[in-house]
């Protein structure tokens, strides 16, 4: 099999660019964590609006109501998911140093491989005693397996930087 071979310039740049998506995604993440009842009462308001009808708005819908009800009377619950988007942050910010010298700091990217596995046992043992849909579980690995992959990818491209002359 050809594999082009790219200067050490070249596939820094790669393992940077793998890692600034990492990282966005887990900022993006964290941010989008914060606003969750706002974000709720848009989605309950388009389907309203359009009529829909399946397992997604129904759900949607179960999480608004959940979400709404207990921020009515126990605001408080909702300080969890602020620490749930701290965490991410804060996770994001462990990669600034891969991001900076990938082959001193793999170890975090590790980390990362490591944690986006954890995702998989959890969402689907957790979230089934939580009785979330096995749709939205899924949905919630997916986040575990392209995390995982874009830095397994990193991993790859990081140990053959290593070995460059």
């Amino acid at each position: 099999m050809y594999q082009r071979i790219q200067s050490p310039e070249a596939q820094l740049r790669s393992i940077r660019l793998l890692i600034s998506l990492f990282i966005a995604g887990l900022v993006i993440s964290g941010l989008t964590a914060f606003p969750i009842r706002i974000q709720l009462e848009i989605g309950h308001q388009l389907i309203q609006h359009y009529a829909w009808d399946n397992a997604l708005s129904k759900w949607l819908e179960k999480v608004y109501l959940g979400v709404r009800e207990t921020d009515s009377h126990y605001p408080f619950i909702a300080y969890g998911t602020d620490w749930l988007a701290f965490a991410h942050l804060v996770i994001a910010v462990a990669f600034i140093g891969p991001l900076r010298d990938p082959i001193r700091n793999i170890w975090v990217i590790h980390f990362g491989i490591i944690a986006c596995i954890g995702i998989f046992p959890l969402a689907l043992i957790a979230g089934h005693i939580r009785e979330i849909p096995l749709f939205w579980r899924f949905i919630d690995c997916s986040f575990g397996l392209i995390g995982g992959a874009l830095l397994w990818h990193c991993n790859s491209k990081i140990k053959r930087l290593s070995i460059c002359p």
